[in-house]
Protein backbone atom coordinates (compact mmCIF):
# COMPACT_ATOMS: atom_id res chain seq x y z
CA UNK A 1 0.00 0.00 0.00
CA UNK A 2 1.50 3.80 -1.16
CA UNK A 3 0.70 6.82 1.56
CA UNK A 4 -2.06 8.96 -0.18
CA UNK A 5 -0.54 11.79 2.03
CA UNK A 6 1.38 14.45 -0.37
CA UNK A 7 3.34 16.62 2.15
CA UNK A 8 5.25 19.96 0.70
CA UNK A 9 8.10 21.22 2.64
CA UNK A 10 11.28 23.46 2.05
CA UNK A 11 14.23 23.04 4.08
CA UNK A 12 15.63 25.62 6.52
CA UNK A 13 18.99 27.75 5.74
CA UNK A 14 22.35 26.25 5.40
CA UNK A 15 20.41 22.78 5.50
CA UNK A 16 23.41 19.93 4.41
CA UNK A 17 22.54 16.34 2.76
CA UNK A 18 23.79 13.12 4.10
CA UNK A 19 27.71 14.08 2.22
CA UNK A 20 27.31 17.66 4.04
CA UNK A 21 26.60 19.25 0.63
CA UNK A 22 24.39 22.36 0.95
CA UNK A 23 20.36 21.79 -0.27
CA UNK A 24 18.75 24.43 -2.22
CA UNK A 25 16.32 25.99 -0.43
CA UNK A 26 13.19 25.25 -2.58
CA UNK A 27 9.78 23.50 -2.32
CA UNK A 28 10.38 19.68 -2.07
CA UNK A 29 7.50 16.58 -1.57
CA UNK A 30 8.70 14.05 1.14
CA UNK A 31 8.71 10.42 -0.02
CA UNK A 32 9.61 8.96 3.07
CA UNK A 33 11.62 8.83 6.51
CA UNK A 34 13.91 6.24 6.72
CA UNK A 35 14.72 3.76 9.70
CA UNK A 36 18.14 5.32 9.42
CA UNK A 37 15.93 8.57 10.53
CA UNK A 38 17.07 10.33 7.35
CA UNK A 39 14.20 12.42 5.48
CA UNK A 40 14.09 11.55 1.97
CA UNK A 41 12.65 14.42 0.23
CA UNK A 42 12.70 15.08 -3.72
CA UNK A 43 12.35 18.01 -5.88
CA UNK A 44 9.80 17.57 -8.80
CA UNK A 45 10.71 13.64 -8.76
CA UNK A 46 14.41 14.82 -10.56
CA UNK A 47 16.47 15.74 -7.39
CA UNK A 48 16.46 14.15 -4.39
CA UNK A 49 18.17 14.66 -0.80
CA UNK A 50 18.52 12.75 2.46
CA UNK A 51 18.82 15.26 5.21
CA UNK A 52 17.88 15.72 8.85
CA UNK A 53 14.16 15.34 9.33
CA UNK A 54 14.66 18.64 11.87
CA UNK A 55 15.81 20.66 9.10
CA UNK A 56 12.77 20.72 7.16
CA UNK A 57 9.23 22.64 7.35
CA UNK A 58 5.99 21.96 6.44
CA UNK A 59 4.47 24.41 4.00
CA UNK A 60 0.73 25.02 3.76
CA UNK A 61 -1.86 23.27 2.12
CA UNK A 62 -2.35 25.26 -1.21
CA UNK A 63 -5.85 23.62 -1.21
Amino acid sequence: MFPTEVYTLTVLPGTRNHKGYFVDEDIYKLVRIESSGWAFICQQNSTCHYVDPDNIKELPSQD
